[in-house]
């Protein structure tokens, strides 16, 4: 009898952890994002797919719950966070300019993509280590988001090996958004 206790148990741990979407990180979710999903039954087309929601100028929020992160692009922290302190003294901007710039580039994203139907294209790894999707996302007109926040001057790059398909021209689109002084690099 305690041999079937214990294996319910087991079972029943097993299933919340499966059944629970997300990590805890209070960083990348809020409280009202949290969550219990049954994966099964409804399959998602990711050709396919509603950006429910733009987190911030790189991350995404689909109608199945994941999160998406822009490959290859980097935009600036809007939130408090560790990024934040270390990306201000990296660059030795203040927080508040870093802050704005994050805004900034969170509104054109969400102009963009909010609300829109998206095709994602993966890379190498599908996944980061925060179980956000990683992909380079279609607009319904053809518009290859990741390089349109870049070459508006709304991003800087972020290439983590081995997912690099686009970083030629994610470095080309920089460049001539920073010579030409477009979004962020006019300010």
């Amino acid at each position: 009898m305690n041999k079937v206790i214990i294996l319910l148990l087991v079972g029943l741990f097993a299933l919340t952890g499966y059944l629970f979407s997300g990590d805890l990180d209070p960083q990348y979710h809020s409280k009202e994002e949290f969550s219990w999903k049954i994966p099964i039954g409804k399959s998602y087309d990711y050709n396919d797919i509603l950006v429910k929601r733009v987190i911030d100028g790189d991350t995404l929020l689909l109608e199945n719950g994941q999160r998406l992160r822009l490959i290859g692009i980097d935009t600036p922290e809007m939130h408090d966070s560790e990024k934040l302190e270390r990306d201000a003294r990296r660059s030795k901007q203040d927080v508040k300019s870093i802050k704005r710039m994050g805004n900034e580039s969170y509104k054109f994203t969400r102009g963009l993509a909010e609300g829109k139907r998206v095709r994602l294209e993966f890379d190498v790894e599908r996944y980061d280590k925060y179980k956000r999707i990683l992909a380079y996302v279609y607009l319904p007109d053809g518009t290859f988001l990741n390089a349109r926040i870049v070459e508006e001057g709304y991003a800087s790059l972020l290439t983590y090996a081995p997912n690099v398909r686009y970083a030629d021209l994610f470095l080309k689109l920089y460049t001539q958004a920073r010579d030409n002084r477009r979004g962020l690099w006019g300010k």
